[in-house]
C-alpha cells in the first residue's frame, strides 16, 4: 500500500484549509450582509412559507445550516420567536446548505477553478489594508472563496489514487457488496463523517472528492449525503443543550424532521437515483449514466447529479412534510416535556445559546441583554419606592426582591462581560470593537446601580430594626428624588432602544443637572434640620446616605447614556459648578 501516515496528514490539513476557508467566506458574507441579514431573520414571524425563504436566504447568507439552525434555537430560547415559527425557517436551512454542494461540484470539478482563486486573493488582498469597512468585509469574503477552493483542489490532490492503492480502494468497495445494508452503512459513515468535521458543507465537500476520485458511485455517495442530512442537526441539539425547553423542542424538531426525510428517501431510493440519473441523461446524453462514471467527465457530471439529488431530495422532503408540521410539533412536545422547575430558574436570554456566527450578530445580542438588564434596573427602582412607602406588612416582600434582583444583576454583568470577551476573539472592525467597550461600560455603570439600591434596602432595614423615622417633608424630598431617579432610567431604556448614537445628550444632561441640583437643595435642608433638632443625628446620618447613593445612582446612569451615545460630554455636574460662579 503506497498510501502513508504522512500522506494522511496532508489530506487532514486540506481539509483544515477547505474548512478554514469556509469560515473565512461565511464571515465576510455576514459582514458585508450587516444589518440585511438581521433584517432577513425578522421576516421569520409571519407564515410558515415565509420562514422556509427566511431561513433558505439565511443560510445563502451564511453558508452554513448549522449557523442558522443555531441562531433558531438562540431566538426561540430568547423568545423572540416560537416553537412553530422557527419550524419553517429550520425547513428552509436545508434547502439552503444545498448551495454549497452546488458552488462545489460546479466550479471545483467542472472547470479549473485555482488559477481564478489565487488570482481572486491576489485581487481583494490590498484591499484586506486599504479603503472603506465594507470594502474590507467583501475583500475578505473573496479572500474566503478563493481559500476554500484551494483547499478543495488540496483535498482532490490527497485522496489517494485508486490505481496507486488497490488495497485500500478493495476495502472501501467491499462494503459497497452488501446491497440494501451497504446503503445503510454509509448513511451511517456520512452522519459519522459530519459529526467529526462539524461542519455539513466539508463532509458533502469530501463525498464529492471521493465521487469524483472513483472511489465510491453514485448511490453510495447519495446515501452518504442522506447521513450527512442527519449529522448536520446535531451542531443544534448541542447548542440547544443550555437553552430552555422550547430551545429544545427546535432542535429536536430539525433532527426528527431530517430522520423522517432519510426514511422516506431510502424506501424509495433506487427509483429516485434512476430519476436523477434520466434527468442528467436527457442534458448531457453524450456522458452516458451517472450510474457508471468512468472518465474524468462522466465522474464530474456525477458530482453534479449528486448535487441534484441533494437539492432534490431536500425541497421535495420540505414540501411533503410541511402540511405534518403540527404533527410532528406534538410528537416532538410528548418527548421533550416542559420542566417547571428547571426553565423557571432565571438565565440570560439572548445569549444563553452560545455565540452567533458572527461579531455583527453576537454583538446585537448583547445589546438586547442590555436592554433587559435596564428593564431589571427599573424593576429594582420600584421595589425601593414600595420598600419605603408601602405598609410595613409588604416590606419583606421587597427586601426579598430587590435582595434576589441584585444578585441577578451580580450574573448578568458577569456573563455579559464573558460574553462580551469572546466576541472580542473575532477579527473586529474598528466600529464593533467601540461599541464592545462602550456594553462593557455600560454593564459595569449598571451592576453599580443595582448595588446601590441594594445597599439603600440595606439603611432602610436598619432604619426599621432601630426604630429610626424620618420626618414626612424628609420622606417627601426622598421620593421626588426617587421619581428624577425613575426619569434617569426611562431615558437609558429608551437611548438603548434608539441603538444609533444619534440621539441628543442633552436630556441626560438636563436630568443629571437636576439631580445634582435637588441634592444641594436637599442637603441645605438637611443642615438646616439638624441645626433645629427636627430630627436626630441617626436619623440625618441615613438620610444623608440616602442622598448621597440617590445622587451615584444618577451618575452612573448618565455614564450609561454616553456610552450609549458613544462620547463623552463635559460633566453636568462641572456644568453646575461653573454656572455658580
Amino acid at each position: 500500500m503506497n498510501y502513508t501516515f504522512f500522506d494522511f496528514l496532508q489530506l487532514i490539513g486540506s481539509l483544515g484549509v477547505f474548512i478554514y476557508g469556509m469560515k473565512v467566506f461565511s464571515d465576510g458574507l455576514q459582514k458585508v450582509a450587516g444589518s440585511k441579514l438581521r433584517a432577513i431573520l425578522k421576516g421569520m414571524t409571519t407564515t410558515r412559507f415565509r420562514g422556509i425563504l427566511t431561513g433558505f436566504g439565511a443560510t445563502t447568507i451564511t453558508q452554513s445550516s448549522s449557523t442558522t439552525t443555531v441562531m433558531v434555537v438562540s431566538f426561540v430560547n430568547a423568545g423572540l420567536i416560537t416553537f412553530l415559527e422557527s419550524t419553517g425557517v429550520i425547513m428552509g436551512a436545508n434547502i439552503g446548505t444545498t448551495v454549497t454542494a452546488w458552488m462545489v461540484s460546479i466550479f471545483g470539478f467542472k472547470m479549473q477553478i485555482t488559477p481564478i482563486a489565487i488570482m481572486l486573493i491576489g485581487i481583494f488582498f490590498p484591499f484586506m489594508f486599504f479603503g472603506k469597512e465594507k470594502l474590507q468585509n467583501l475583500a475578505e469574503a473573496m479572500i474566503g472563496f478563493g481559500i476554500l477552493f484551494i483547499g478543495l483542489d488540496f483535498i482532490k490532490n490527497g485522496v489517494p489514487n485508486i490505481s496507486d492503492n488497490p488495497e485500500m480502494f478493495m476495502f472501501v468497495d467491499s462494503f459497497t457488496e452488501f446491497g440494501f445494508l451497504s446503503i445503510l452503512i454509509f448513511v451511517l459513515v456520512g452522519t459519522l463523517l459530519t459529526l467529526i468535521t462539524q461542519s455539513s458543507s466539508a463532509s458533502t465537500a469530501i463525498t464529492l472528492v471521493m465521487l469524483f476520485q472513483g472511489w465510491i458511485d453514485f448511490p453510495i455517495a447519495a446515501a452518504m449525503v442522506l447521513g450527512e442530512n442527519i449529522g448536520t442537526t446535531v451542531t443544534a441539539n448541542i447548542a440547544a443543550i443550555v437553552g430552555n425547553v422550547h430551545a429544545k423542542r427546535a432542535a429536536r424538531f430539525h433532527f426528527i424532521f431530517n430522520v423522517f426525510g432519510v426514511v422516506w428517501m431510502l424506501i424509495l431510493l433506487q427509483p429516485f437515483l434512476t430519476g436523477i440519473d434520466e434527468v442528467m441523461s436527457f442534458f448531457s446524453p453524450e456522458l452516458g449514466s451517472v450510474m457508471v462514471a468512468n472518465s474524468e467527465l462522466q465522474r464530474a457530471n456525477a458530482t453534479l447529479a449528486l448535487s441534484l439529488f441533494h437539492t432534490a431530495f431536500n425541497i421535495i422532503n420540505v414540501l411533503l412534510l410541511v402540511g405534518f408540521v403540527p404533527q410532528i410539533i406534538k410528537f416532538v412536545e410528548r418527548i421533550q416535556k416542559e420542566k417547571t422547575s428547571s426553565d423557571s430558574k432565571f438565565r440570560l436570554q439572548y445569549i444563553s445559546s452560545g455565540m452567533m456566527s458572527s461579531a455583527e450578530m453576537s454583538i446585537q445580542q448583547a445589546h438586547k441583554e442590555i436592554q433587559l438588564f435596564a428593564k431589571l434596573l427599573e424593576k429594582m427602582h420600584f421595589s425601593f419606592q414600595g420598600l419605603f412607602f408601602k405598609k410595613q406588612k409588604k416590606q419583606e416582600k421587597f427586601l426579598k426582591k430587590i435582595k434576589k434582583r441584585e444578585q441577578i444583576t451580580d450574573n448578568i454583568e458577569l456573563e455579559i462581560a464573558e460574553y462580551l470577551t469572546n466576541i472580542s476573539k473575532f477579527n473586529l472592525s474598528d466600529s464593533a470593537t467601540r461599541k464592545i467597550r462602550a456594553m462593557h461600560s455600560m454593564i459595569n455603570d449598571m451592576e453599580r446601580v443595582g448595588d446601590i439600591y441594594f445597599q439603600m434596602s440595606k439603611t432602610f432595614e436598619e432604619m426599621q430594626n432601630n426604630e429610626i423615622n424620618l420626618p414626612e417633608d424628609a420622606s417627601e424630598e426622598i421620593g421626588k428624588m426617587l421619581d428624577l431617579l425613575h426619569k434617569a432610567i426611562r431615558l437609558v431604556r429608551n437611548n438603548l432602544d434608539q441603538d444609533n448614537g444619534g440621539f441628543d445628550l442633552q436630556k441626560a444632561i438636563d436630568i443629571e443637572k437636576k439631580i445634582n441640583a435637588m441634592r444641594d437643595e436637599l442637603l441645605e435642608k438637611h443642615y438646616k434640620r439638624l441645626e433645629d433638632k427636627s430630627y436626630s443625628n441617626k436619623a440625618g446620618f441615613i438620610y444623608l446616605d440616602y442622598m448621597n447613593r440617590m445622587e451615584k445612582i444618577g451618575d452612573h446612569l448618565f455614564n450609561v447614556s454616553e456610552a450609549i451615545a458613544g462620547r463623552k460630554v463635559k460633566s453636568a455636574y462641572a456644568t453646575v459648578m461653573e454656572e455658580r460662579k
